[in-house]
């Protein structure tokens, strides 16, 4: 049976200058995480990640902490959405002027349910359903990776391991609205450099566990 291990990266850098760099705290998140699983006999045959730096460092951090000498290889179908893009082409946002973290993720919660609601799909360079069918491609092209007892270590984002886990509770997603929302309560609650675990057996593809970060404690357990 095979796994796939899909990790959400550690802590980036918000309110500096880039967003797109691990703080101090991700960086130590990552190295714990590697730590953890190497501790528990877990070396992947296959890393993948985003191409996005936090994706990278992420990786790299955790090839630090197990020990693992595996280099890894970046699949855009992994990459965030582009969350700042989907907030600002909220109509709230003109005007908001400087917000701190808990005002930002008001706005943002309210900016992704007009996005996955397809509220005016042009607003956006990628909209919805686009999105969701990327994933879908990335976590298919994962899946068959780990085929018949192999293991891939998958570093992505919330937006896109929530949107995976969506598909594997309901592959069908034959109600939109349901889906969504699907989606909005794993993104929500998923935590900074934790684990989900998916099966790829002979029946299909499954989930296993959601968000484990046993590896964390006090302020390293982080969600943005």
């Amino acid at each position: 049976m095979g796994v796939v291990l899909l990790v959400r990266h550690g802590q980036a850098s918000f309110g500096a200058d880039d967003y797109d760099v691990l703080s101090e705290t991700g960086w130590e998140q990552s190295r714990l995480l590697g730590r953890y699983l190497a501790e528990r006999g877990v070396t992947p045959d296959v890393v993948l990640r985003g191409d996005m730096r936090r994706h990278r460092e992420t990786a790299e951090g955790m090839a630090e902490g197990a020990g693992w000498t595996l280099g890894s290889t970046a699949e855009p179908g992994w990459n965030e959405f582009d969350h700042l893009g989907v907030v600002a082409a909220h109509p709230e946002f003109a005007g908001s002027g400087d917000l701190d973290r808990h005002a930002f993720q008001r706005l943002f919660e309210q900016a992704t349910q007009r996005w996955t609601a397809g509220a005016d799909d042009a607003d956006y360079d990628e909209p919805w359903p686009a999105f969701v069918e990327r994933v879908r491609g990335a976590l298919d092209r994962a899946t068959a990776s780990a085929g018949p007892g192999g293991t891939v270590a998958v570093v992505s984002s919330g937006g896109p391991i929530a949107a995976a886990c969506a598909t594997l509770v309901d592959p069908d997603g034959t109600d939109p609205a349901t889906f969504a929302r699907t989606w909005a309560r794993f993104n929500t609650v998923c935590v900074n450099s934790s684990v989900t675990r998916v099966l790829v057996g002979s029946t299909g593809v499954r989930m296993l566990t959601f968000n484990e970060h046993a590896h964390l404690e006090g302020d390293q357990l982080t969600y943005r």
